[in-house]
C-alpha cells in the first residue's frame, strides 16, 4: 500500500518569474517550488536567476521541453546526482 506525503498530494501552483526582463508563467507543484527555493538559497542566487540558467540549458536542446518539465526533469537530477554522491 502507497501512503500519500506528508500533508498529501497537490497540484501544480502557477507563479511568475522574470526571465531576460519578461514575467514567464510556470506551474510546478508546491514539493517542486520548494526544492527551488532551496537550490537558488544554497547556489545564492534569487529563484528568478536559478529559473533564467536552467532555462538557456533548456533552450539549447535540439527538441526542448517545456520549462517546467525541465525545471522537474533538473530538480530529479539533480536530487540523484547529491544522493550518489553520499
Amino acid at each position: 500500500m502507497i501512503d500519500p506525503p506528508p500533508g498529501g498530494f497537490f497540484g501544480p501552483v502557477k507563479r511568475s518569474v522574470t526571465i531576460a526582463g519578461h514575467e514567464t508563467s510556470v506551474s510546478l507543484e508546491p514539493v517542486f517550488w520548494a526544492a527551488l527555493e532551496r537550490q537558488a538559497r544554497a547556489r545564492d542566487v534569487p529563484l528568478s536567476a536559478l529559473v533564467a540558467a536552467i532555462d538557456a540549458a533548456r533552450i539549447k536542446q535540439r527538441d526542448p521541453p517545456n520549462l517546467a518539465s525541465a525545471i522537474r526533469s533538473w530538480l530529479f537530477r539533480f536530487g540523484q546526482t547529491e544522493n550518489s554522491s553520499h
